[in-house]
């Protein structure tokens, strides 16, 4: 049997721009920010692709917001072995669930969230060999490990694989974590939680994150350059986090908030580590477009640490949002995969699919295909 968890309060820090969602004073935060939830819907996508190849299958769960309330909406039958207490859930929530569907006898339990509930998950299950296959559907803001689905519906896509005839391969996966304050500090240390057995198919299982080697240092300051270079007077240019975005705003000598996105226009910062509002203020206010990096290892641009930049922000600006930098590097080692966009909307990600221009270096461009992680079930 399929069990499914879902962590209510995953990822609502990223759209307010938090760099994570634990702790009940940063859920208030971005809940001041108008962020809202979104692991339950993630969840929702996944269960519809097992309700329309296994229709009626029944899904061991938690109660309410922890699982029930999903698997009802996509019209399946939800089978509750565990009522949290309190509300909101908390970690030990998490882990009980997770414990408690595993019990209940499921061979595969997905876990919406991000690498904080999976940390949790792994304090939830017994040793090998009595341990089901974890699958996380990503939903949280942190996700450096390698056993989550690169989007929701590959997530239910390979859970529906795994109620048919044929045998899904697994493979043990490392479950890290990062602590967020330190995270918040840009100190970005992730720690090793526990290994997961996690179902593994080419192109729906994302890898686990890899940084930028010292070694690409001069490639990366190359390719900011040629950035700097190519950017237009009077427009506002929306920084995303990462490694190179940093050196760009080292180029344009203005300071970057380590894990924000920063708005600048004409040499200037005029809003740094913006929420999904401001950004949205700023976007309304005249040409405007997203910086991106590619993640290393994984190859996201986009639902990955920069929810900020959601789907209403990248509608907001038009159809050319994007200004991708990245060493060549990145590329390389991505061995022909191709760049990811995840944000949520499927139509959007699917206009964003197809090939994008990516800045390399001086004088160097790249266009790279860009898919939208499996939105239509294979």
């Amino acid at each position: 049997m399929i069990g499914l968890v879902v962590n209510p309060v995953a990822g609502v820090g990223g759209p307010a721009g938090l760099a994570g969602s634990d702790g009940a004073a940063v859920q208030a935060r971005a809940a001041e920010h108008g962020s809202v939830p979104r692991a339950g819907g993630r969840a929702v996508q996944a269960l519809a692709i097992i309700a329309r190849a296994h229709p009626g299958v029944r899904i061991l769960t938690a109660a309410g917001a922890m699982g029930a309330a999903a698997v009802a909406e996509a019209g399946l039958e939800p089978v509750v072995v565990f009522t949290p207490v309190g509300d909101p859930t908390s970690p030990e929530d998490t882990a009980a669930a997770v414990a408690a569907v595993a019990a209940a006898g499921a061979t595969l339990v997905l876990v919406a969230g991000g690498d904080g509930t999976l940390r949790d998950a792994v304090r939830g299950l017994t040793p090998p060999p009595g341990r089901p296959a974890v699958l996380g559907i990503p939903a949280g803001v942190k996700m450096y490990s390698p056993v989550f689905a690169v989007s929701p519906v590959a997530a239910g896509s390979l859970a529906a694989d795994w109620l048919g005839p044929d045998p899904v391969p697994t493979a043990e996966r490392e479950v890290l974590d990062v602590d967020e304050a330190a995270l918040r500090r840009a100190r970005v240390e992730p720690v090793l939680y526990g290994t997961l057995r996690v179902p593994q198919r080419l192109g729906r299982t994302q890898a686990r994150k890899a940084p930028t080697p010292a070694t690409e240092e001069a490639a990366v300051a190359s390719a900011a350059r040629a950035a700097v270079a190519v950017m237009r007077p009077g427009v506002r240019y929306l920084l995303g986090p990462g490694g190179t975005t940093a050196r760009i705003a080292a180029e344009l000598g203005v300071a970057k908030t380590p894990l924000g996105v920063d708005v600048v226009l004409d040499g200037a910062v005029i809003a740094a580590a913006a929420d999904e509002r401001r950004l949205l203020d700023e976007v309304a206010a005249g040409p405007a477009q997203a910086v991106v990096t590619v993640i290393g290892g994984q190859g996201f641009l986009l639902g990955r640490g920069n929810q900020q930049l959601s789907a209403r922000v990248i509608r907001a600006m038009g159809s050319d949002p994007l200004l991708v930098v990245a060493p060549e590097q990145k590329l390389v080692d991505l061995a022909g995969r191709p760049l990811l966009v995840d944000t949520g909307d499927a139509e959007l990600d699917a206009a964003l699919a197809g090939h994008v221009r990516v800045i390399t270096g001086a004088a160097a461009t790249a266009f790279y295909a860009v898919s939208a992680p499996e939105t239509t079930p294979v």
